[in-house]
């Protein structure tokens, strides 16, 4: 079993000036604890679930490539960046300079994006769910080819690219990490394009959601153990070690392979997962 954190809010004691170090610190932090992955949400305005929309929130990859200055051996991600918020190309070149600059340490976290209220706000693109379907699909088999150093033309039914250019190309491949439960599109996707899926850690049907991931491997001739299951947790900074510990033997019996934690406070909880994590 492998731990990570993800870095949910930005409203650190001492305000704005605060950001920055505090921040700096739960990176530094995790990376010496040996935490496989920290994680930001793609978002610009704070999400229902968190927060205020009003409240602080970081643009993911600016704040991802900070991270990767002050850190030498975690692993970065957006859980997720929304496929609308981003032009294809750019999101592949921008993933691919985060490993280049990370020394080799970049996810791409992708799904089909949720928040309207956020776009809109922002003058971002935001097609009905079954067009952005397609956008994240283009930007899969785009990702693949400009990794694979293709640069032969591409003509899909909503991008065209000329020539998909990548260079320099990334120090690995980052892995795809494609997020959601959705049984007919998204947890197909994964089956056929990516290395990971995200789901959540408390959802009551987290067992149905894993056998239909490995139906949707089983129709496209995919090993379901090549698929590295993830999960977001939750996390109360006054969680204890033992009731952390067993949430974890819960999900490993499920066969989760990564505990994502999220927690609101993460300057909080850095120390709590840290000990978990040495425990395991």
């Amino acid at each position: 079993m492998r731990i990570g954190l993800q870095v949910p809010a930005f409203n650190f004691p001492g305000g704005t000036e605060r950001i920055a170090p505090e921040f700096a610190r739960i990176a530094r932090e995790a990376d010496q604890a040996g935490l496989a992955s920290l994680w930001v949400m793609d978002h610009f305005f704070q999400i229902p679930s968190v927060g205020e929309a009003e409240e602080p929130m970081l643009e993911a990859y600016t704040t991802l490539a900070y991270a990767a200055a002050v850190t030498e051996r975690i692993t970065l991600g957006t859980m997720v960046t929304g496929v609308n918020y981003r032009h294809p190309g750019v999101l592949i070149k921008t993933v691919t300079t985060l490993d280049v600059l990370s020394g080799g340490r970049a996810w791409l976290g992708i799904g089909a994006g949720w928040f309207e209220e956020e776009a809109r706000g922002l003058g971002l693109p935001f097609p009905p769910l079954g067009e952005r379907f397609e956008w994240l699909e283009e930007t899969l088999r785009l990702a693949d080819r400009m990794w694979k150093g293709d640069e032969s033309p591409v003509h899909g039914r909503h991008f065209t690219f000329e020539r998909p250019l990548n260079s320099p190309q990334p120090l690995r491949r980052p892995p795809i990490l494609v997020g959601g439960g959705g049984e007919k599109k998204t947890l197909r996707f994964v089956a056929r394009y990516a290395d990971a899926c995200n789901l959540f850690a408390g959802a009551p049907d987290l067992e149905r959601k894993l056998e239909v991931l490995r139906e949707h491997c089983e129709r496209e001739g995919r090993p379901y153990e090549e698929i590295e299951k993830t999960v977001l947790a939750t996390l109360d900074a006054g969680a204890s070690v033992e009731e952390t510990l067993d949430e974890i033997g819960r999900l490993g019996a499920l066969g989760i392979d990564q505990v994502i934690f999220s927690a609101r406070e993460a300057h909080k909880v850095t120390d709590l997962v840290a000990e978990v994590n040495r425990r395991l």
